[in-house]
């Protein structure tokens, strides 16, 4: 008993069960009551089933046995019913309703008396089934022509209909949504962790359709349970090879035969890794679980037919209705039902969904918000349909229908849009509210928008994994030699497997800590960066990604430019005006227009002054700006808008004297010159989109109800389509354009009563549409628009964001190509990238603007013939849409990659995304993007670094980013310097972790050979573990610190930043080097300490453990570029912390040995032997062929070092 039900009595005037399969499978989707004829009963969707079996018992107590109730799914042919005992068959007349219910009767005067005029109007666009050629006998209905609250329909004297209603449709169209799966269905899609989502009607009753248990309404950003907590980490850390290979060495070792060492020795590193990495995600996931229990225990007023009651945020189900206060966050996604603001509406905070800082406002149901108190919500019978769950914040269809008080007609019905949703976690900024929950949980669009941490793998990283595999074959091809060299004799294979445990110190287990405990460093030298303040890291994972920038994608307004508009220019056809910041003359000049226009009523005044009335009515009404009053002075307006566009054209209308004063759900009031008070009543609003690129708003003056306005704003694109011809709107547009700023076009069109009733049902058609509704909107929108009368052109200028051209000019002169992305018109996009010198005065350029394909292979084929690397490309929306499709994507791609920079216009947010994608794709080269809105994130996800400005658009840019900066001059610093810092110093990090593990594994090489290729550590137990972590973690590591440069050289001279493009600081040839670096001096260390001073094994132990130690310090101390007092402090607790473990540990030293002379020359020479030949080689390489740092600071290293260096320059 879901919501369909099929009543079917045992009567003798019903002869069909033997066919009743057949008749099952025509009727399988329709909704049914068949009782017999002296019982015709409605059954609605918002009864219980209770409530049904109820009402057939009072039909038929006696036969309750013989009712059944089954699913049907189909419409029923009338046909199949007939009585076989009359001479003259008669079908089964339907009963139309509008909650799509039919009750057959074979009395056709019963069903007449039941029909009521509204459930003939409710019949509108319905037939018996899907075709349009079923007719429906509409009995006690009159012939001609029948008018409805939906629309009018046409019905002859026989009552037949002569066209489809959409009622009983749209009712069809809201149950084909449910969930209707069998229970097998919902256990395999439950199995396969299938996310269906499914439409229901909510009732203010709390009762649903259908009758299902929705996602309990519970917080849960955990990323581990608590169960499964430490077989989830283990899984996440063993499913990479590496660490897998270390866990079977570790593992190995309990196996007698291929124990090469103390267990501890092997099983003490992988702890000590897999124990920090542990730790580090229980921290974390039980921070997400306190945060959680805060959301899910906070406590909400649930209203309830005997009261209220209070109810933490986790008890909150669907079709609740909810008290949320202001400031306090909204549980669930509701629908908003009432509020306590007497303008019917409420602002909300939304910068936790989508980042943006605007308050928006959201309207009440009006149906709801009339009433006189909340709890009248229960004494009314309606529904709320909702549509299924899904992740677009910014859209929502759905609606609101009140039944008669019996609940059985449809008395009202009201659309429902993103107007009237409070979505969770977005904040009540006014008011107290009511909302009726429609989704919880899982199902919320906060949790629909929601994903786990993007995980980004930075190049270095990938270049890491691919030098490891290099030393996992070398240290597999080692234990070959040795094995070889023995002649494969006994068993080979154990010895084999025992030779690649002595050496796995190859493959650095503490790799991947050493590095991401420096690039959390990184992190906090960057945001603790007292010259680019406010910079937050949100991905601690790539800092070092910033050193190796080969393209920049930024957005333009608001990245570039303030997004801080100034209005600048109006141009009304007949007149034009322009506004400086310095001449008050012009503002002077419209203050008297203005108050010209608004001295005398309408009618007194001429053309050309009505026509700038209605131009500066249209800047003072079209528009979703509030005014507040400051709390500092009353008399000083501030407003609230989601663009800044449409507060500089409210202030622009404010300082020519026609103010915005007051604005309500219903109406908007101004205030003229004179200080009169006009009330308009707003009776359609339709807001902008990017889809519709305009927004409309149809007013009523209040004093003059004949006088209704449409008017409409938008870009010149759309708009120029819509007004009437002019031979001046598109040559002003591009002049604007060519001057940096931003256009709009406005338009308007007067309507008497008469035609606006008839617009405002064809849109209340529309709008009551639950499938494809804003297609319809649109189609009945541009019905009304055509032939609008053109006002004007007004240009906005949004100022340059500080020192942006000496940003981008350092940006260029790193050899980073930038690109510009912007929405904006080719003139405005060309302007500002001049005005910002991301094109040069003298540099020349290329415009890709194109028709046509044919057209634009010829152009593709003269811009690769220009063969100019200096060239500026600039095209649009269009044409780059073309460009990126197969057939020329390739050429387009080699051939613009090339460009010193490129400037995309009229670009959309997904073409941002895609061109992004592309250029990685065809360079395999490193790129970052930067923008400050919501509609930067594709863009920003898409690149290998985001960068996202924390603007005046909201947050949503900089939530969904890497690295959020304050100003677009910051990414200069974070780019050169915090980039270049921390790709050299992870670099040069990697290669002392993999020269410390080549040196100990080459060390026991040499010891194997020599002694008959015996696999027997020559290091074990504290040794071992000790290498690696107290010894030489500290030096080591402290190489984070390293500069080679100061920041002013970074500024001075930014082309050095060219060398990290390039990879030389980490790539094969350096690597090999650090290798045989490692070679040289191990196996020195290991020959010289047996053949020239001992036999014993303890002492050639003692000896080569401790010159191992002193190469590792040394070669700390003579890599580094700038020491630092902290380097020189971690050597020396290093070295001290050696000598304590000396004592500590007499099992591995003689003790007697290690304190006499002649251990410590012994020790000395070792170091010297193998450090000498390394130093002095460098030495002369670097002399002979300085990097680039080193040339410009020379001057740095004194006297004395100078001339030393021209010496030894002089003698080679």
């Amino acid at each position: 008993l879901d919501d369909l039900h099929l009543h079917l009595h045992h009567h003798n005037s019903i002869h069909f069960l033997p066919i009743l399969p057949v008749v099952l499978h025509f009727i399988s989707r329709l909704d049914l009551v068949i009782v017999p004829a002296s019982n015709v009963q409605i059954i609605k969707p918002h009864h219980h089933p209770a409530k049904i079996d109820n009402l057939h018992k009072s039909h038929h107590p006696q036969s309750q046995q013989h009712c059944r109730h089954l699913p049907l799914r189909a419409f029923l042919m009338p046909s199949l019913f007939t009585n076989p005992n009359n001479e003259e068959s008669q079908c089964l007349t339907p009963e139309i309703n509008q909650s799509r219910r039919y009750s057959f009767s074979r009395d056709k005067s019963v069903v007449s008396g039941l029909l009521s005029d509204s459930d003939a109007a409710g019949a509108r666009n319905n037939g018996m089934g899907p075709s349009s050629s079923s007719s429906v006998s509409l009995v006690g209905a009159a012939p001609g022509n029948i008018n409805s609250e939906y629309g009018s329909y046409q019905q002859d004297a026989t009552g037949e209909k002569k066209s489809i209603y959409g009622m009983i449709e749209s009712e069809q169209a809201d149950y084909e949504q449910f969930d209707h799966r069998s229970l097998p269905r919902k256990g395999l899609d439950k199995l396969l962790k299938r996310k269906r989502y499914f439409a229901r009607k909510v009732f203010l009753d709390g009762t649903t359709l259908p009758h299902k248990s929705f996602p309990k309404n519970v917080v849960r950003n955990q990323k581990y349970s608590f169960i499964f907590f430490l077989p989830q980490v283990l899984w996440e850390q063993f499913k990479y090879f590496f660490n897998l290979y270390f866990l079977i060495v570790a593992l190995s070792q309990f196996f007698p035969p291929l124990q090469v060492g103390y267990l501890f020795t092997y099983v003490a590193p992988l702890v000590f890794v897999l124990s920090i990495t542990i730790t580090k995600e229980a921290i974390d996931d039980l921070k997400r679980w306190r945060r959680d229990v805060k959301a899910n225990s906070q406590r909400y007023t649930r209203l309830t037919v005997d009261g209220s009651e209070r109810v933490p945020s986790s008890k909150i189900s669907v079709g609740d209705l909810i008290v949320i206060e202001a400031d306090e966050r909204v549980p669930a996604d509701c629908i908003l039902m009432r509020t306590t603001e007497k303008s019917g509406a409420s602002f909300i905070r939304t910068d936790q969904l989508d980042g943006e800082t605007d308050w928006k406002l959201r309207r009440a149901v009006k149906l709801t918000q009339e009433l006189p108190s909340n709890h009248s919500l229960f004494d009314i019978h309606a529904a709320v349909f909702a549509e299924r769950p899904h992740k677009a914040i910014y859209d929502f269809i759905g609606k609101l229908t009140k039944y008669d008080a019996a609940g059985q007609d449809v008395e009202h019905i009201e659309s429902l849009s993103l107007e009237q949703t409070l979505w969770a976690n977005t904040v009540v900024a006014s008011g107290t509210v009511v909302g009726l929950v429609i989704y919880t949980g899982k199902e919320t669009r906060a949790v629909l928008n929601a994903s786990s941490p993007r995980s980004k793998m930075g190049k270095l990283d990938q270049e890491l994994n691919n030098l490891s595999k290099i030393l996992f074959a070398l240290m597999f091809l080692l234990s070959l030699l040795l094995v070889a060299c023995k002649k494969f004799q006994g068993s080979w294979l154990i010895t084999l497997f025992r030779f690649t445990l002595l050496f796995s110190s190859i493959i650095p287990i503490s790799m991947r800590v050493n590095l991401d405990m420096g690039k959390t460093a990184y992190s906090f030298f960057i945001m603790r960066d007292k010259k680019i303040p406010g910079t937050v890291v949100r991905n601690s994972s790539i800092p070092e990604e910033l050193g190796r920038i080969d393209y920049l994608f930024s957005d333009k307004t608001g990245t570039l430019t303030q997004n801080d508009m100034i209005f600048r220019k109006l141009n009304l056809g007949s007149s034009y005006f322009e506004l400086t910041e310095h001449d008050e003359s012009t503002l002077k000049e419209l203050r008297e227009i203005t108050e010209e226009a608004f001295a005398q009523e309408e009618g007194q005044i001429d053309t050309a002054t009505k026509h700038i009335r209605d131009m500066l009515l249209s800047l003072a009404l079209c528009h979703n700006v509030t005014p507040s009053s400051s709390s500092a002075d009353d008399a000083v307006k501030e407003y609230q808008a989601s663009s800044p566009d449409e507060i500089a054209l409210v202030k622009f209308a404010e300082s020519v004297g026609l103010v915005l004063e007051d604005r309500t759900m219903n109406n908007i009031t101004l205030k003229t010159p004179q200080g009169n008070l006009l009330v308009f009543d707003v009776l359609i609003m339709f807001p902008f989109t990017s889809e519709s690129k305009r927004m409309g708003i149809v007013v009523r003056e209040r004093d003059h109800p004949e006088n209704i306005f449409y008017f409409i704003k938008g870009a010149d694109t759309m708009m120029s389509k819509l007004v009437k011809p002019s031979d001046w709107l598109d040559e002003e547009c591009d002049n604007l354009a060519r001057e940096g700023l931003r256009t709009l076009v406005f338009g308007s069109k007067r309507m008497s009563t008469e035609i606006f009733e008839e617009f405002k049902m064809e849109y209340e058609t529309a709008k009551s549409k639950v499938v494809d509704r804003s297609q319809h909107i649109e189609e009945t929108r541009l019905r009304w628009e055509k032939g609008l009368d053109l006002l004007g052109v007004t240009g906005v200028e949004d100022k340059l964001q500080e020192d942006v051209q000496g940003s981008l000019e350092n940006l260029k002169n790193a050899g980073i190509k930038l690109w510009m992305l912007t929405g904006d018109k080719v003139e405005t996009g060309i302007c500002i990238a001049r005005s910002a010198r991301l094109i040069s005065r003298n540099q020349p350029m290329y415009k890709l603007i194109v028709d046509d394909e044919t057209q634009l292979l010829e152009q593709l084929t003269e811009y690769a013939g220009q063969n100019d690397d200096y060239l500026a490309l600039v095209i649009d929306g269009n044409t780059l849409n073309m460009c990126i499709q197969k057939p020329f994507q390739k050429l387009f791609m080699k051939e613009v990659v090339k460009s010193a920079c490129v400037v995309c216009c009229r670009c959309s947010p997904t073409q941002k995304a895609q061109i992004v994608k592309l250029v990685k794709k065809y360079t395999k080269k490193q790129t970052a993007a930067i923008g400050d809105g919501g509609n930067d994130v594709n863009m920003i996800n898409s690149a290998d670094v985001g960068l996202g400005i924390v603007g005046k658009e909201g947050k949503q840019a900089s939530m969904a980013s890497d690295f959020s900066i304050t100003q677009f001059k910051h990414c200069t610093r974070l780019i050169l310097w915090h980039g270049r810092n921390s790709y050299k110093r992870s670099a040069r990090l990697s290669q002392f972790i993999f020269h410390r593990g080549v040196i100990i594994s080459i060390i026991q090489a040499v010891f194997s050979a020599i002694y008959f290729f015996a696999a027997i550590p020559v290091f074990t137990g504290m040794l071992l573990v000790g290498y690696s972590t107290f010894y030489t973690m500290i030096p080591v590591f402290s190489l984070i610190l390293d500069e080679d440069v100061k920041d002013d050289i970074v500024f001075t001279y930014p082309e050095l930043y060219k060398d990290l493009q390039k990879g030389r600081a980490l790539n094969f040839r350096t690597f090999m080097t650090w290798i045989w670096k490692a070679v040289f001096q191990g196996g020195i260390m290991m020959l010289l300490a047996i053949a020239l001073f001992e036999q014993k094994i303890i002492r050639i132990q003692s000896i080569t453990f401790s010159a191992l130690i002193m190469t590792e310090l040394l070669m700390v101390c003579l890599e580094v570029s700038r020491f630092k007092i902290w380097m020189l402090l971690s050597v020396v607790l290093s070295m001290v912390i050696y000598i304590a473990s000396i004592f500590l540990l007499p099992e591995y030293f003689d003790f007697t040995f290690v304190f006499s002379f002649d251990f410590w020359w012994k020790t000395v020479v070792l170091v010297l032997a193998c450090n000498i030949p390394i130093y002095f080689f460098s030495f002369i390489i670097k002399t002979l062929n300085p990097p680039n740092w080193k040339k410009l600071t020379r001057g740095n290293h004194g006297p004395m070092k100078e001339r030393i260096m021209r010496w030894i320059r002089g003698r080679l």
